[in-house]
């Protein structure tokens, strides 16, 4: 799995989010709502500090991560954070994991 955050999601987090120093931005699986993949889950954000994180990546000094106990809900999958232009607020997007596809997880 990884993470990528477009410049205008990043742009967004700057403004709007703040993250104190040894923590950073978690997603994770959330009761209710839907994604292209999922049904009655929807992609929660917080800030918390990693504890332990399947996946990690930094944009201009924010950690984005995703801890071991949501691996359930991006197993397969990479999680783009993009930015929505019409609510003025990140969208998530899903997209095949070509590493665990090719290793036929």
């Amino acid at each position: 799995m990884k993470i990528t955050v477009t410049p205008e999601a990043l742009a967004w987090f700057q403004a709007e989010v703040e993250v104190p120093t040894g923590q950073g931005v978690r997603f994770f699986g959330k009761v209710y709502g839907k994604t292209q993949v999922h049904d009655g889950f929807s992609v929660g954000m917080t800030i918390d500090t990693p504890e332990k994180p399947i996946v990690e990546t930094k944009e201009a000094g924010i950690l984005f991560f995703a801890e071991e106990a949501d691996d359930w809900f991006f197993k397969g999958y990479d999680l783009v954070v993009a930015y929505d232009e019409t609510l003025k607020e990140p969208k998530y997007e899903f997209t095949e994991n070509g590493e665990e596809r090719e290793k036929g997880l």
